[in-house]
């Protein structure tokens, strides 16, 4: 009480309150540098409100729908060798099922994109759900291959609808923490979907004693899902969440012209389609290479894919559970002090995931146990990524616009991604069975003796072939693992100027020269 006002050190903090409806909060740090500081204070300033109940009430009808969309995806994955079986076909033939299905789903997601930035997307996301059931169950009741790649090829139309759409309604619902940490809540039903689609279609199968049954369980949840979005689902005004509810959309040209100069939004794109590269072919043929690994283990002959189906879904599943919301929880933590924080948690996680994954494919056929640790923590770190880019895309471009975002993400991450990785891994297998059995010198001398071993009839037929020829196409995954870190590192230089530049479209200070000046500042940092 008797201080003198002297006697008190100075310091580097400074507070200005505001005692208004839009109640900001500037905090500088001490030694945070100049532009650091204003990274920084560039954060959304918009009060986080208190969630309601029609909020919440969307965001679960949002995430059970994304559950049963992507446990639809990889039911088939499940019980693929029943599939394959029942239609005489071989890996070429079964991974273009899943590449059928993702090449309507990303060329479709622009024609989507276009009508969830206009029209209602209640009733856009009612149609699409509605028709991915529909066709589901008849891929069900189809005997002949072609007609059932038809039925799975509209199954992915159905799908683009939902998927260009549904992040956006929660960027218009929520901001700040509260976005980053709904879209966690979404997409960590990506992981979980696709570790139940494993386990559903196969014990399903196994129940009903047909694989055609594994295949009926997410129609009735998507007839379910259907009335949900069309009864309880709120679909808030576009940009509502930041204070801007009566933005007007550009023109379709404007808004590609717009996003592709946007460079962190490309770059993260890039490093996304290696996201999904990596985990189109990891869902697709992990269950079977693993299970080809164990057959070669002295005592487990006669262990049947179901259950190593099913031990792989529930890896997944954890993996999911654990990486998604963490990968949001550390950049929710980090981002206050390291502004460019989300597309390094990015990177990081792809550099870690690749030499984890690369190790379990090494170790599938010699112990079990390693390999399933070093599949669940090379999933942990992939899974990281989901809903950081998601988050991303939706701070660095403009509300009018995010549907169309999503769609040309998508488009671009199936395309180079998932699209084209398990009919990639299987042709490389094939490839690599018939080089085994004519030239096995080429894959060094743990080979050769493994093809001396064998009658020339064998050679293309036997497991251990089988097995080396689909890890040799599954090594792919880690070099592209790499590449997508590299992708995310480079987001990093753009991602601040990029969000100041969306922040002034959606107040209205519209500029053509943004762009221009998002790499001048990106020079002026380095």
């Amino acid at each position: 009480m008797n201080m003198e006002p002297g006697g008190i050190p100075p310091n580097n903090s400074h507070q200005h309150l505001m005692n208004s409806d839009d109640e900001s909060v500037d905090i500088i740090v001490p030694n945070m540098s100049g532009l650091e500081r204003e990274e920084k204070n560039d954060c959304d300033s918009r009060p986080e409100k208190r969630t309601t109940l029609d909020q919440w009430t969307t965001v679960i009808i949002l995430c059970f729908v994304n559950l049963i969309n992507y446990m639809d995806r990889y039911t088939i994955a499940g019980i693929l060798t029943d599939v394959k079986d029942h239609y005489k076909i071989g890996d070429g033939e079964s991974g273009l099922l899943q590449t059928a299905f993702v090449l309507s789903y990303m060329i479709f997601a622009p024609l989507f994109g276009y009508l969830g930035d206009r029209y209602s997307r209640r009733i856009i996301m009612a149609f699409g759900v509605f028709l991915w059931s529909l066709t589901t169950f008849l891929c069900s009741v189809s005997d002949n291959y072609y007609i059932f790649l038809m039925f799975r090829t509209f199954v992915g139309i159905g799908e683009a609808s939902y998927s260009t759409i549904a992040p956006t309604i929660i960027s218009d619902l929520f901001v700040k923490d509260m976005r980053s940490g709904m879209l966690a809540l979404f997409y960590f039903a990506i992981p979980v979907g696709s570790g139940l689609g494993y386990i559903v279609g196969s014990e399903t199968a196994k129940l009903m004693g047909s694989w055609q049954w594994g295949l009926r369980v997410t129609p009735v949840l998507g007839l379910a899902a259907v009335i949900l979005i069309l009864f309880f689902m709120v679909d808030p005004a576009r940009g509502e969440s930041e204070g801007k509810s009566h933005l007007s959309p550009t023109s379709w040209t404007q808004d590609i012209s717009a996003l592709v100069h946007n460079y962190s939004f490309m770059l993260s794109t890039a490093g996304f389609t290696c996201v999904a590269f990596v985990a189109g072919a990891l869902a697709w043929w992990g269950p079977n290479f693993v299970f080809l690994g164990l057959k070669l283990q002295p005592g487990m002959e006669n262990i049947e894919l179901n259950d190593v189906t099913y031990k792989f879904g529930i890896i997944t599943m954890i993996a999911g559970l654990l990486g998604v919301p963490l990968g949001s929880y550390i950049a929710q933590r980090l981002k206050p002090y390291y502004p460019r924080i989300d597309p390094y948690i990015c990177a990081i996680g792809l550099l870690m995931s690749a030499p984890l994954l690369f190790f379990a494919s090494v170790c599938a056929k010699s112990n079990i146990t390693l390999c399933y640790i070093f599949i669940f923590f090379g999933q942990l770190f992939l899974n990281l990524n989901w809903s950081i880019v998601a988050d991303i895309l939706l701070y660095v471009v403009a509300p009018t616009r995010r549907s169309t975002a999503e769609a040309l993400q998508i488009l671009i991450s199936h395309a180079f991604g998932d699209a084209g990785s398990p009919y990639l891994i299987g042709l490389l297998s094939e490839f690599f069975q018939k080089t085994l059995a004519s030239s096995p010198a080429l894959f060094g001398p743990l080979l050769v003796h493994i093809s001396s071993s064998l009658t020339l009839s064998e050679k293309g037929t036997s497991d251990e072939v089988l097995f080396h020829s689909l890890q040799y196409a599954l090594f792919t995954t880690s070099f592209v693992e790499v590449l997508g870190g590299l992708f995310f590192l480079l987001t990093g230089l753009y991602i601040t100027a990029d969000k100041k530049n969306a922040d002034k479209e959606l107040k209205g200070e519209d500029n053509p020269s943004i762009y221009l000046n998002s790499i001048f500042q990106v020079k002026t940092t380095l």
